[in-house]
């Protein structure tokens, strides 16, 4: 003890330790807090606008995570030094594990004021610039917020990449305030689905198939975006080219396990040689007593589908329950619900409600969804005053 104390008083006493041994505190302290050393991250320190895109790069359409490298290539958020930053799935050096407590995971009506993530969710055919302007004109934090896209692989589905691609670039170049937390583009591995022209895809015939192709391709994207962190999923499709600013914050704020906007169209009415409004998406919808029976004399492999004379099921229609004198926020229950614009608790596609691709209970897609949503016990509802609209479609 006594050596240690001599050993202890000389150090001290020493010019030259006095003078260096702060110096090197400092220098430790900068290299561990300021510092990131790219070859242990296995990240690319780069500046997003100097990043070459996947498909120029690697041949792979998967952003930002490829099933050729352990760790993200292409990430559209800023890079935080990892110790202390607080989600720890943005930048995680290889060998470490992180721990998620999916208990503390909240879904409430004060979303934005809890800080809650919210994922929206695009099927992509074709890019619309409204589509895109109405995304960026929403009031929820952009921090908050998550993009995912799926592209099918078609004529169609590259000209929608490259302009998305300029678009989530100009956006996650801009200041950090305003750049989205994080987006993710899927070129579609399963079965395309936009083969069909405009004016066939609506075809009573042509149905089943479509839709199941839209259903791989929505549980494609669900699958590969949703992460520990996912608090809601807002469905939204490309066509929707006008909500109301705050639409996160007034869906949200009903605290429903599933939520439907409703979904008009703006259009010019020519014989009144004015603009006008109109019910677009009949997929939102109550179960009828001729429903149940159609279903109950349906062989196993045949569906329903609403909206068609041919099939007529008098379900009471959400789309026909708007009345504009009415408050935005009432509600109705639903059994069935369309991608328009449809808010999920990301609780619901964590306990299994997923898109079948097959017929579940004679019914597909989204309203396959609701079905299995409410066979989970979950409520489904919808808002037939508030209204989100799809862009007018012209068929040559």
């Amino acid at each position: 003890m006594g050596s240690l104390s001599l050993l202890s008083y000389k150090v001290r006493k020493n010019p030259v330790v006095t003078v260096l041994l702060p110096l090197l505190a400092l220098l430790s302290i900068y290299m561990l807090v300021f510092r990131t050393d790219d070859s242990i991250l296995g990240i690319q320190r780069l500046d997003i606008a100097n990043h070459k895109w996947a498909h120029e790069a690697e041949g792979t359409w998967y952003f930002p995570f490829t099933s050729r490298f352990k760790m993200p290539r292409y990430s559209y958020k800023s890079q935080h030094n990892w110790l202390f930053n607080d989600h720890v799935d943005d930048i995680i050096p290889e060998g470490h594990i992180a721990h998620y407590d999916l208990n503390k995971l909240h879904a409430r009506a004060d979303a934005a004021i809890d800080k809650e993530r919210v994922l929206i969710l695009t099927p992509l055919q074709s890019f619309d610039q409204r589509y895109w302007d109405n995304i960026m004109q929403l009031s929820y934090p952009r921090e908050l917020i998550e993009l995912g896209f799926i592209i099918p692989r078609t004529k169609t589905g590259e000209d929608a990449l490259k302009q998305l691609e300029a678009a989530v670039k100009r956006v996650q170049s801009d200041k950090k305030n305003q750049r989205f937390a994080k987006v993710t583009i899927l070129k579609q591995d399963s079965q395309s689905f936009d083969k069909l022209q405009e004016k066939e895809r609506h075809a009573l015939s042509v149905q089943k198939e479509r839709r199941a192709a839209m259903a791989l391709a929505r549980n494609e994207l669900l699958f590969s975006t949703i992460g520990p962190h996912t608090s809601w999923v807002l469905w939204l499709d490309a066509d929707i080219v006008e909500t109301p600013v705050n639409l996160i914050q007034d869906m949200t704020a009903h605290d429903k396990a599933v939520l439907a906007a409703n979904v008009f169209q703006r259009y010019h009415d020519n014989d009144k040689n004015e603009d006008a409004i109109r019910p677009y998406d009949f997929n939102n919808w109550q179960e009828s007593d001729i429903g149940r029976e159609l279903a109950s004399k349906m062989q196993p492999d045949e569906i329903i589908v609403e909206g068609y004379a041919e099939i007529a099921t008098y379900r009471p229609l959400m789309a026909h329950f708007h009345n504009a004198n009415n408050p935005v926020d009432e509600e109705m229950m639903l059994d069935g619900v369309g991608g328009g614009c449809t808010l999920v608790k990301a609780e619901v596609h964590r306990d299994g409600a997923m898109f079948p691709n097959f017929p579940f209970y004679h019914l597909i897609e989204t309203e396959g969804f609701a079905k299995m949503a409410k066979r989970l016990n979950y409520e489904v509802f919808g808002l037939p005053n508030y209204l989100v609209y799809h862009k007018e479609e012209f068929n040559n």
